[in-house]
């Protein structure tokens, strides 16, 4: 009997555990669905902010060995124009089965608030609270990952400001991502997300400077994969709502192994960038196929595997 790829994530009853990270061809309605069609379980908006951003100057990415590196600068329309993109996307996602995330940062804890109020008039099925991103320290300061009060003080913003389910993407260069999740959730995170791109540069050695004209980046892709691994495998020790695990995810086997760690569903970002939208239906077949030869009948068999038994 073959295994089920079935995810119940907070009531939301999704075909697979498979999800579109955020700022991966989030940025229309149609490349959504594209990857919804190709068998993503669930779609990740880019991130929105409170007024629109043209981002950093080129170059802005670069493939690197095992990942990508980036430097996008968070680019976004702003959250106004974006709610008609995203109520146009939930519509052509609801008529194939599937729930739409939607993504949003801030530049202030007050203005998390503002943000979230505005994104949630497209009513998506929920709100990634982005707090950790690694590329714009130069202009919004330390990221509110950084700490478990400045987490949790955007979190208690973003749930008073809308009651529609909220995850909290954190960062993985910080010393307790464990306890910083428990911030997040004794605020009201019903969910977390795990992890953000590591920061880091590249060198051109030919040029004497870095490669990226922003300097630093974040990078993803298959180099930070046990980094995502560990936070989400601490994480999963310390709260007990589901983890979107992200970082590294470019085959089936990738996918067992986070959902392994405690991870409810699961992100795909690089990979995606890399192979294009096809690579889920590829994951699937292959998840699928590992569970059916290991003896896993669902993904509730397996989640949490590598976990210390208690």
């Amino acid at each position: 009997m073959e295994a089920s790829l079935a995810a119940d994530f907070l009531g939301i009853q999704m075909k697979n555990p498979l999800v579109v990270a955020s700022g991966i061809l989030g940025t229309s309605a149609s490349v959504m669905e594209r990857c919804a069609r190709e068998g993503a379980g669930a779609v990740t908006s880019k991130s929105a902010g409170p007024e629109p951003r043209t981002g950093h100057a080129n170059p802005v990415t670069l493939a690197w060995n095992g990942g990508v590196i980036n430097a996008i600068g968070l680019t976004n329309p702003g959250c106004r124009e974006e709610v008609p993109l995203l109520r146009e996307t939930h519509r052509r996602l609801r008529a194939l089965g599937l729930p739409l995330f939607a993504s949003l940062f801030a530049p202030s804890v007050e203005a998390f608030g503002e943000v979230a109020r505005v994104i949630a008039e497209a009513e998506p099925d929920l709100i990634e609270v982005n707090i950790s991103c690694p590329n714009v320290g130069s202009e919004f300061g330390t990221p509110f990952s950084a700490t478990a009060k400045s987490a949790a003080e955007v979190t208690a913003v973003v749930r008073k400001a809308v009651k529609l389910p909220i995850s909290i993407k954190l960062a993985p260069n910080v010393p307790e991502i464990g306890r910083i999740a428990q911030a997040v959730v004794s605020e009201g995170a019903d969910a977390v997300t795990a992890i953000n791109t590591v920061p880091a540069m590249l060198i051109d050695a030919y040029a004497g400077k870095p490669v990226l004209k922003n300097a630093n980046g974040g990078l993803s892709g298959a180099a930070i994969k046990p980094v995502a691994l560990k936070a989400v495998w601490e994480i999963a020790q310390m709260v007990s709502v589901p983890i979107i695990g992200t970082g590294g995810i470019s085959c089936g086997l990738d996918a067992a192994e986070m959902i392994m760690a405690g991870a409810t569903l699961v992100g795909v970002g690089s990979a995606v960038a890399l192979e294009g939208p096809a690579v889920f239906s590829r994951i699937n077949r292959e998840l699928e196929a590992f569970m059916t030869q290991e003896g896993y009948p669902d993904l509730a068999s397996m989640r949490g595997k590598a976990l210390p038994q208690k």
